[in-house]
Parts: C-alpha cells; sequence; structure tokens
C-alpha cells in the first residue's frame, strides 16, 4: 500500500506530463466538483482520468493501484486518444507507454477499459462498495447521494447480496427504496424476502404490512409474479396472531392471482382456529380446495380434527379417507377426534369402526377415547357394548376415574338395572373412591321407584356413617318416598335431621305436605301440618289455601276454618274465586250443622262480596236502596279486566243459591245487571224478524232458570208493546238444561219443542202464548216459586255433581300466597 504523502507526489507528476499535452486538444470547462481518484485492480496497466486538477482526496484501495483519468475530448466527442501516452513513477522512470484509453462515465457503464480491453467489475467488489457506503451513512440524502456516485452501474443481485450483508433493517429499506428509483430496478423475489425476514425480525408487522402493499403494486405493475415473498408475508403476520391484516393480505394475492402454497394456508388455518373461528378455516381450506393445492400431513392433521368438532363429520371422514388413500399415516389425534365426535353426534357404528381401525394401525387408545366410547353408548341406552368397554378398558391396565364410575352406576340405576348398579358402587368403594350425594340420591331414586324403602333407607344411613352429609337432593328423594310411603314419623325424623345439618327445610316440608294433598291424605296432610308448626317450620299461604281446599272438598269444615283464619292473618286476600267456592259448598250443603260451619267460613273471608249477600238479604230500609241499585253498585267495583272469569262463577253460584232460597226477585234482579254489565254479551241474540234466541249452555242450573224467564219477559214486551213478530223463537239449552227448562215451561202449556239440545217454536204460537193471564202472572212472577216447579228436584236430578262445577269450575290461582 502506498502511503498517502507518495501517492500526491505521484499524482503531481503525472499531472506535470501530462498538462501540456493536454491543453492540444479541446478541452471541457472545468467540472465544479473535486477530483476523485478510484483505485480498481489491475496486473501491469496504470491509467488515470483527471476531470479538474488540484490535490486528490477521498482515496479508496482496492488490490494493485490503478488510477482511471478522464483526459480530455476530441472535436468529434470521440473520447480516443491520437498519441501514446507514458506514464511515469516517483523518480521519472516510464512505467508503462501506450495508447490512450478512451474514459469511463462511473454511474452510467459497468465496466472499466485496461488499454483497449473492457473489464467488468467483480461482483464482490461491487457489493463490497455498496456496503461500505450503506454502511457509512445508514439513510437519508446523503446515502443517496453516495450511491448516485458509485463508478459502476450496479444491478439487482448487487442490490440483493447486499441486503444479506447489511444488518441495519432501516438501512436495508434505504437502500431498497434507492434502487428502486433505478432505471436498471426491477422486481426482486429474493430482495423482497430479505426485506420481510428484517422486519419479522423486528417485530415491525406495521412496516411489513406498508412494504406488503407496495409489494403487491410493484409486482402488478412489472407483471412480475414474487410468489415467494407474498407467501412469507402471511405466514409471518398469521404467526404473529395478526388476524385481520393476514387475512387482508391473502385476499389481495388470491385476487391477484398469485399462487399460494401449502404451508401459507397451514399458518392461516391454524391462526383462524386458534382464535376460534373455525368455520372461516373451514373457508380458507375451501379455497385452498378451488386452487387445487395440494394438502400435506399437516394440513389433514389440522382440518379433520376442527371439522368432525364443528360437527362436519360427513366433511371430515371425506378427508380422512383421502389422507389414507395418499398413504399418509392418521395420527392418534384424528382418530380420537372422529371416534369423539361420531360417538356424541350417536354414529356409534361409524365411531366403533374407526376405533377398530385405529387398532389395526398400531395405536393404542388412550382412556380419553375409552370414556368417549362408553359416555356414547351409555347415553344411547346401549349398556352391553359400554360394559364391554368397561372391562376392555380396564383389562388395558387404565383405572376407570370418578365420572365414569358414577355414569355407570346411574345409566344402569335409571335403567333399573339394580343388580349391575349397586356391582359398580361397590367397585368404586374399593377403587377408593368415595361416592358424592348426587351417587347416593340417584341410588335412592332407584330403589324409591321399585319400592325398596329398606334399600332406600340402608343406603341413607350408610351415607350418614361414612361422615358424608347428604345433599338437598339426597333428603328430597328419600323425603318423597317416606311421603308416598306415608310413613309420617319416619319423615319427620329425617326432616329434624336435615334441618341439623343446617339445611333450610321449609320448602322441603312444604313439597311433602303437597304429597298428601295431592293424593288426597287430608288426615296426614292436617298432622304433617300441625308437626311442621310444632318443629317451628313455615310454610307458604298458597300450600295454606291448597290443604284449606281439600279438607272443604273432603267435607272437613271445623278443620277448614283454622287454615282459613291463617290464610288471612297472613295478610293473603281471599279473591273472588275462593268465596264463590265456598258458596258452591253452602247451595250444596244438606245438613244444618256444616251450613252454620259454612256461613262461619264465609264470614272468615271478609270479602266484599259477603258484604254484598248480607246487605242482599237484608230490606230496603236496613240496605238503604232498592235491590236493583245495591247489586248494580256491587258490580261497578269488579274490576272486569282481571276477574271477568270470577264473577261470571259469581253470578253462576249465587243464582242457584237464590233460587234455592227462593229469592226469585233478587236473582231476576242479578241476571239483569250481569247481563248489562256484559258478562254473557252473546246470551241473547235478536235476529230482526228472523230469529230470537237465548244461549244458556255455559249457565248454572238456577242461573239457566232466571235467564229464561227474564229473557221471555222481554221477548213479551217487544212482540205485544211493539208489534215485532219474529219467525221463530230458540232456547239453546244444551243436553243436561233441556229437561229442567221443559219441566218449568210445561208448567204453564208453553208452545216449545223439545228437540235434542234446542227447544224452539214459531214466533206467532208464542205470540199467541203471552197473550195468557197465566203466562204474564209466570213471568212477572206472581206464581208461586214452588221448588218442584221452578227447579225439578235440583238435588234429584243432579245429586252426585253440582251444576257450577260442571260448567264453571274455578281456575288455579296463579300466584301463591305469601309465607305463614
Amino acid at each position: 500500500m502506498i502511503h498517502n504523502r507518495q501517492l500526491l507526489s505521484a499524482t503531481t507528476n503525472l499531472y506535470k506530463l501530462t498538462h501540456r499535452l493536454s491543453r492540444a486538444y479541446s478541452f471541457v470547462s472545468p467540472s465544479p466538483f473535486a477530483q476523485k481518484l478510484t483505485f480498481l485492480t489491475s496486473t501491469a496497466r496504470f491509467t488515470s482520468r483527471w476531470r479538474t486538477p488540484g490535490l486528490c482526496k477521498d482515496f479508496n484501495f482496492v488490490g494493485q493501484v490503478s488510477l482511471i483519468r478522464c483526459y480530455c475530448f476530441d472535436s468529434g466527442g470521440s473520447k480516443e486518444w491520437t498519441e501514446e501516452i507514458e506514464y511515469l513513477d516517483e523518480s521519472g522512470s516510464v512505467i508503462y507507454k501506450g495508447k490512450g484509453v478512451r474514459s469511463v462515465e462511473p454511474g452510467l457503464d459497468d465496466h472499466v477499459m485496461v488499454g483497449e480491453v473492457k473489464k467488468p467489475f467483480l461482483n464482490a467488489l461491487a457489493v463490497a462498495k455498496i456496503v461500505e457506503v450503506v454502511k457509512r451513512w445508514k439513510w437519508g440524502p446523503e446515502l443517496e447521494t453516495q450511491l448516485d456516485k458509485l463508478q459502476f452501474v450496479p444491478n439487482m443481485t448487487h442490490i440483493t447480496q447486499a441486503l444479506k450483508v447489511i444488518n441495519d433493517g432501516d438501512a436495508c429499506l434505504s437502500l431498497f427504496r434507492w434502487a428502486k428509483r433505478q432505471s436498471w430496478y426491477s422486481p426482486s423475489d429474493d430482495c423482497y424476502v430479505m426485506l420481510f425476514d428484517g422486519l419479522n425480525q423486528r417485530r415491525d408487522f406495521d412496516g411489513i404490512q406498508s412494504l406488503f402493499d407496495e409489494m403487491v403494486g410493484d409486482s402488478a405493475n412489472s407483471g412480475v409474479s414474487l410468489f415467494v415473498a407474498c407467501n412469507q408475508v402471511i405466514r409471518y403476520l398469521a404467526k404473529a396472531e395478526r388476524l385481520e391484516v393476514s387475512f387482508c393480505c391473502f385476499k389481495k394475492i388470491q385476487d391477484a392471482g398469485c399462487k399460494i402454497d401449502t404451508e401459507t394456508y397451514n399458518s392461516l388455518i391454524t391462526l383462524f382456529l386458534n382464535k376460534g373461528l373455525p368455520y372461516k378455516a373451514f373457508e380458507i381450506y375451501e379455497s385452498m380446495e378451488k386452487a387445487n393445492c395440494s394438502l400435506d400431513s399437516s394440513t389433514y392433521e389440522l382440518m379433520i380434527p376442527n371439522l368432525a368438532k364443528s360437527g362436519r363429520l360427513d366433511a371430515a371422514f371425506k378427508l380422512f379417507q383421502e389422507m389414507k388413500g395418499r398413504d399418509f399415516r392418521p395420527g392418534l389425534n384424528i382418530f380420537s377426534s372422529l371416534v369423539d365426535s361420531m360417538g356424541k353426534a350417536g354414529r356409534l357404528d361409524s365411531a366403533m369402526k374407526v376405533y377398530m381401525e385405529m387398532r389395526g394401525y398400531g395405536h393404542r387408545p388412550p382412556p380419553t377415547i375409552y370414556v368417549s366410547l362408553i359416555e356414547s353408548y351409555v347415553k344411547s341406552g346401549k349398556l352391553e357394548t359400554a360394559l364391554r368397554l368397561w372391562d376392555e378398558m380396564k383389562m388395558a391396565g387404565f383405572r376407570p376415574n370418578f365420572g365414569l364410575h358414577t355414569l355407570i352406576i346411574e345409566s344402569h340405576a335409571k335403567s333399573g338395572k339394580l343388580d349391575i348398579a349397586m356391582s359398580a358402587f361397590s367397585d368404586m368403594e374399593k377403587a377408593g373412591f368415595l361416592p358424592t350425594p348426587s351417587t347416593y340420591a340417584c341410588l335412592l331414586e332407584m330403589h324409591a321407584a321399585s319400592g325398596q324403602i329398606d334399600h332406600a333407607m340402608k343406603l341413607y344411613n350408610s351415607m350418614t356413617n361414612a361422615g358424608l352429609r347428604p345433599g338437598l337432593s339426597t333428603y328430597t328423594v328419600l323425603l318423597t318416598l317416606l311421603a308416598n310411603k306415608k310413613l309420617v314419623d319416619v319423615a319427620a325424623k329425617i326432616l329434624l335431621e336435615m334441618k341439623a345439618m343446617g339445611y333450610s327445610v321449609d320448602v322441603t316440608a312444604s313439597d311433602v305436605l303437597m304429597v298428601y294433598i295431592k293424593e288426597g291424605s287430608v288426615d296426614l296432610a292436617l298432622r304433617w301440618l300441625r308437626f311442621m308448626g310444632s318443629s317451628g317450620i313455615r310454610t307458604n299461604n298458597f300450600i295454606i289455601r291448597q290443604l284449606f281446599e281439600s279438607c272443604m272438598k273432603s267435607g272437613l269444615y271445623e278443620s277448614a276454618k283454622p287454615l282459613l283464619d291463617t290464610y288471612v292473618n297472613s295478610a293473603a286476600k281471599v279473591d273472588l274465586i275462593l268465596y264463590t267456592s265456598i258458596l258452591a259448598h253452602l247451595v250444596r250443603c244438606q245438613e244444618e250443622q256444616n251450613e252454620r260451619h259454612l256461613m262461619a267460613i264465609l264470614s272468615a273471608t271478609k270479602h266484599k262480596a259477603h258484604s254484598f249477600m248480607c246487605g242482599l238479604f237484608t230490606g230496603p230500609e236496613q240496605r238503604g236502596q232498592p235491590v236493583l241499585s245495591f247489586v248494580r253498585e256491587f258490580f261497578q267495583g269488579i274490576d272486569y279486566e282481571l276477574e271477568e272469569g270470577a264473577a261470571k262463577y259469581f253470578v253462576n253460584v249465587l243464582l242457584n243459591y237464590l233460587v234455592l232460597m227462593g229469592q226469585i226477585n233478587r236473582a231476576r234482579c242479578v241476571w239483569k245487571v250481569a247481563y248489562e254489565n256484559k258478562l254473557f254479551p252473546k246470551a241473547i241474540v235478536f235476529d230482526q224478524h228472523i230469529a230470537w234466541s237465548l244461549d244458556v249452555r255455559n249457565l248454572s242450573v238456577g242461573a239457566a232458570l232466571i235467564a229464561v224467564a227474564h229473557t221471555l219477559h222481554r221477548f213479551r214486551k217487544r212482540m205485544l208493546y211493539y208489534g215485532i213478530v219474529p219467525r221463530r223463537i230458540k232456547l239453546v239449552t244444551g243436553p243436561t238444561l233441556k229437561i229442567v227448562i221443559a219441566q218449568m215451561l210445561s208448567s204453564v202449556e208453553s208452545p216449545f219443542e223439545v228437540s235434542k239440545v234446542v227447544l224452539r217454536a214459531s214466533g206467532d204460537s208464542v205470540m199467541e202464548w203471552f197473550k195468557k193471564p197465566i203466562v204474564q202472572q209466570f213471568l212477572l212472577n206472581e206464581v208461586p216459586s214452588r221448588a218442584d216447579i221452578l227447579m225439578h228436584k235440583l238435588n234429584i236430578l243432579f245429586p252426585s255433581s253440582a251444576p257450577e262445577v260442571r260448567s264453571l269450575s274455578p281456575p288455579k290461582p296463579l300466584i301463591a300466597g305469601r309465607a305463614m
């Protein structure tokens, strides 16, 4: 290497030697730039190129010293010398003599001239120079300026090799952006790959996305396919779990027609599956199929289990067969997912076939497959196959877990196979598993269903002796069994033990009470209620009401009265339905003693209907108003939106009671007001001059009799006072009320003919009938209302059922009362 001072001396001598020759030719005006010396490898020749004389700077040494120097141009623009030039060393000795060399333009030529021979730049040297410049200037305008001053024309190979050496990501991007602005630039897959590698190592995914968009535009403009780089971008983004960005990039290159490889598809499928979007993963898989991209083993391992778990068993099984056809060996995960999914879907034959095929491949079934198959066969009711797999699992050396023991016990218990269930229960205890209260509850329920109270109590005692705390379900099942067996004392003992365990027993005790009530064991229900009261256990108003109604139906009026007092004193409100049901019992009552109890019960309800009943039977002096006004005032206070059904029920029972008591005028007032308030809007129909009708099919006996008498009186006034005579008049009675109404009308010789469900007559005949004085007196209620004529011995015709129960039984209360 020549020292800088010696080089400067040699350069000065060369200048002095050639200065005279250069003035003989046309000379271009000096460049404003400083002189620049570049040394390149040469064997024996030394050439030089000068633009402006001056001091040398920016030296660079590579191998032997060769100085490229531009001397002059001729008038024709040629860069050839016309005479020989002598090159001297420091001492003035001639180093080389030869013809001049045409200059080389830096940045335009990709070679140097050694004599008359073109010598290309070595790639290694070009790359080294680019790397040196980039590492020194990093980025910015200075870097681009230095790159523009390169003494050779780079190509994409130089840029790609330089990117491999440069480790700085920003510097690589700066070099790449400079190269893109050059005329020799062409898109390079390798170049983009290295850039994306650098960005991925720095986790700069925003930069990857920006460069990807730039790459897509570059590829579209040049028509060059950047297959490797595109796929690499998607894989990087997918591994980084950038779901939306990776899918967007996938769509872009797919729309651009770029080929996507199997590894890229797999990375996208894995990403969507990990994000819990299996159907999006299946969409990627369908795109993979449409692109005729061949699936590899990892794709099958990804898709088959997830297709099976999502319920697309046909597609999963098809891929499974395709995988085997391509000589891929299915893994244990594929077999496990197929067996599990097919078993849960009820395809037990297919699940067993895959299971046997797995055995054929040499895979040892894991415990999860045994558990899945046993659960599937148990749930489908095929307990024999489940037991065979159970035995096979134990023979394989696997120990059934707690849940599997419980499943076997409960399934066989519910199917009534007591011996197998108890045998499995014993095995469970021997295996060291402590049965939970739910297992005991299941066994108790099994023995309860078979009526084996002794075995159930034995299980309960063994459970308590083992130190287990029975669960609420165990107590509930056992107490229900004891209640069904009517073992009140034993049930009371168990209930007190349950209370001592810290459980709230109010609901359970009320459930036992409801068992007695539903079975009609009123005496046992009252006995259990007394036990609850003595033990400080409370029940709710709904059950008190149910027990009260049961006592009323059984005729235990003395026991019913305290229940009603309890119900009323606990701030529960007696509704119109309950009051009417008590009144219905009074209507059917035959004994004076029971009537007194019923009257006391009616009074204890404190319902406004009872005040109305008392006022209805008093005189106008005490009442202070006529009967009709008094009845209207009561019915105006009823909320018909909420109590319309209850009001209809009350009217039917009340009219029965008034007819039995002989209060016909009061009954007619009640019917009139009920019709005015549209409780029975379709009962009376006026069809102009054609037909008038009265429908009493939905009324009780007393209400039907009063409705017939009152409506015929209205028909008579229309026909006699206004002269309107219809063609026919009919009374729609139904098959039961037909006899009572026909008997009543036959006492006054009515013209109505009796058919199956209707009493009908022509309008003219009814007109003549209305003119008779006895008919007028009958319709005005001047004829004595003897029970044998008006009611036709109601108790004889309907001895076992009350008419209001037949047609208008009260609905069940919707809301239970508050607790006692």
